[in-house]
């Protein structure tokens, strides 16, 4: 293995355990839709006893690291033989498209990890860098889509369209409304009949019904003629393979509540269903969805009484009273217990309205 110059002079590298890394190069980024759009960069690591594998990290885990490393080694803060120059880091990055800035990063990152993993070799052995750039059992379960930077892109197989013979071709029915949250999403009505195209992933369809082409969860139909194999992509059977560790969603009804009626939607999220969001990012999130700014985030109690959402103690009581209140509704198993209300923030008497 070919070593940066700094660690090949090192007489006590040799020394180090084979599993401690000493490179790391960013493979792509990949988009995850949870309540919030962000990306993850996929971290190919080599150790020293030659094995490689990937990680998944987030810019701020990076800011993390770079932060607690300062305040432990920085010769601004400590003083002693123990500490050292950090390389720099890339500054945080408020206003811009989240892909361009995450692409944009990916060549300071790299450089900013191969000066990390040239520092002497005492620092390699911090738990800090170890944990980093370990391979967890969730990074483990991942399932890569692209590695561009690895291997050239594949090529795109395009849509088909379904087959004339329409009594052979793979159909699906639908058992659950579905109110697609984007342009890219399928919404169905209990009963639609929708014709397959493809399998997308683990837990995502595409099809069209009545001329309409879109993805839709397969949750909320049932299957009349599965689709062949041959036509489940290379990513859908790596998810099933994995358990659907990558690419699992859940769903999230939410309602804007308007003087003059109510506008449904399925949001489709790549989350457990068991997660407990954050209020900042489900503020952001249906600011996205209804395209309104002004907006107040809302529940319903067990006695059917509209409560406003303020902070995350809010969130961590709807939560729990969804918990506890249980439900005879039929529900697709990936949906969440609890449901938003979203009003404008001005629009008071939606508290004292039955819808």
């Amino acid at each position: 293995m070919a070593l940066p110059r700094q660690l090949r002079e090192e007489s006590d590298f040799e020394q180090l355990p084979d599993n401690v890394p000493v490179s790391a190069t960013i493979a792509d980024i990949e988009e995850k839709s949870g309540f919030i759009v962000y990306y993850y960069f996929v971290i190919e690591v080599k150790t020293k006893g030659g094995s490689k594998y990937l990680i998944y990290r987030r810019y701020r885990q990076f800011f993390a690291l770079h932060q607690r490393l300062e305040l432990k080694f920085s010769p601004d803060v400590q003083s002693g033989p123990y500490t050292f120059v950090l390389p720099t880091l890339p500054g945080k990055v408020f206003i811009g498209n989240k892909q361009e800035i995450a692409e944009n990063r990916i060549p300071e990152l790299n450089t900013y990890m191969k000066k990390l993993l040239c520092l002497p070799t005492w620092v390699l052995l911090d738990d800090l860098i170890r944990m980093f750039f370990y391979q967890s059992e969730w990074d483990s379960q991942q399932v890569p889509k692209a590695l561009r930077r690895l291997r050239p892109p594949t090529r795109k197989v395009k849509t088909q369209k379904p087959k004339t013979d329409l009594l052979s071709s793979p159909r699906a029915e639908a058992v659950f409304d579905f109110n697609g949250s984007g342009k890219l999403e399928l919404s169905l009505k209990a009963g639609d009949v929708i014709f397959l195209l493809r399998r997308v992933n683990a837990d995502w369809l595409e099809g069209t019904v009545k001329d309409r082409i879109g993805i839709f969860p397969e949750s909320f139909v049932k299957i009349i003629k599965p689709l062949p194999e041959s036509d489940s992509d290379e990513e859908g059977r790596a998810s099933k393979t994995k358990g659907g560790a990558q690419g699992s969603y859940s769903c999230l009804r939410c309602y804007l509540l308007e003087p003059e009626g109510i506008d449904t939607r399925d949001l489709c999220v790549e989350e457990d269903f068991t997660i407990q969001p954050s209020y900042s990012d489900l503020l952001a999130r249906m600011r996205e969805v209804f395209q309104i700014e002004d907006i107040a985030l809302n529940y319903r109690d067990h006695e059917g009484d509209l409560v406003r959402i303020l902070d995350d103690e809010d969130v961590t009581l709807m939560v729990r009273e969804s918990k506890s209140q249980g439900s005879n509704v039929k529900r697709p198993i990936n949906q969440f217990p609890w449901e938003l209300h979203v009003t404008r923030t001005n629009y008071l008497s939606a508290y004292n309205t039955e819808y």
